[in-house]
């Protein structure tokens, strides 16, 4: 069983499917999932696995839901929702609606497995946090198929830069680079999320979000299958410090990323502390 990681780190990822069988085919083939049953109970809450170890899940939408945007009355959108660790939900939830957030679901008790919510920032970014029970979160990180980045995607950068450290014990670094406004949240001196400020290369009808990586051998083969099963890719691959990487959105509307920790560039410019 893993270890609880710190109030603040990434714990799990999970999106909501209106076609379940389609994202399994889809994920499996671009990232080599296997899945556990469909856990009735749970509204047929489905685990993927890399290699063995749990790594996501998928979920078709509860009746009503409308996929975390707030545009009730309408299909709901497929997203990717990241949840971040926390040992008491309701006093997240309390941080949350402090900071000018708001609660769209829980908190609320998930049987023996955990505690949950899922919130959104005032800029209109969802996400969520997860107080573990029995499930701990990822069993594997940034190895073929599983999690290992994510960062918070938003046209009101500010607003993010003041929320999310307000929530969770997050300190701030400036990366120096003028032609991208991009923040690293840190706990324990260590990065743990990211913050990106949308500028006008994001359409307008791109709602803010959580961007969630997933690891892949090779970000360029990985595309190929994506788009043969019709992912559109946003941007990239391109190389850089950290990696080759590249964002797309799958062939149900739900934007992810994939990452090849592999192949990096020489040298990453080191991040300034904020104030």
């Amino acid at each position: 069983m893993t270890e609880v990681p710190a109030e603040g780190v990434p714990v799990w990822a999970d999106a909501m499917f209106t076609d379940l069988e389609g994202a399994k085919r889809f994920y499996g083939d671009v990232l080599g999932w296997t899945y556990g049953e469909e856990a009735t109970e749970y509204g047929n809450y489905t685990q993927a696995y890399a290699d063995g170890k749990a790594v996501a899940a998928i979920v078709p939408p509860m009746p009503g839901q409308d996929g975390g945007d707030g545009e009730g009355g309408g299909a709901p959108r497929s997203a990717w929702c990241l949840y971040l660790a926390s040992p008491d939900v309701e006093e997240t939830a309390r941080r949350v609606r402090e900071g000018g957030g708001e609660i769209v679901m829980g908190p609320m008790a998930v049987g023996e497995f955990g505690k949950m919510l899922v919130a959104r920032d005032p800029g209109g970014v969802v996400f969520g946090a997860w107080q573990p029970g029995t499930h701990r979160g990822f069993e594997a990180r940034a190895v073929p198929g599983a999690y290992c980045w994510a960062e918070v995607t938003t046209r009101d950068a500010d607003a993010a830069d003041a929320f999310f450290p307000a929530v969770f014990p997050y300190a701030t670094q400036r990366m120096p680079d003028e032609h991208i406004d991009f923040k690293v949240f840190e706990v324990g001196g260590e990065p743990v999320l990211g913050r990106m400020r949308m500028d006008e290369g994001f359409p307008p009808e791109v709602p803010p979000y959580v961007s969630v990586y997933f690891t892949v051998d090779d970000v360029d083969a990985a595309i190929g299958r994506a788009t043969t099963h019709g992912a559109k890719v946003v941007f990239g691959p391109v190389d850089s410090p950290f990696g080759r990487f590249a964002a797309l959105v799958d062939p149900q509307g739900a934007p992810f990323s994939l990452f090849d920790v592999a192949r990096t560039e020489a040298a990453a410019p080191e991040p300034t502390a904020e104030s």
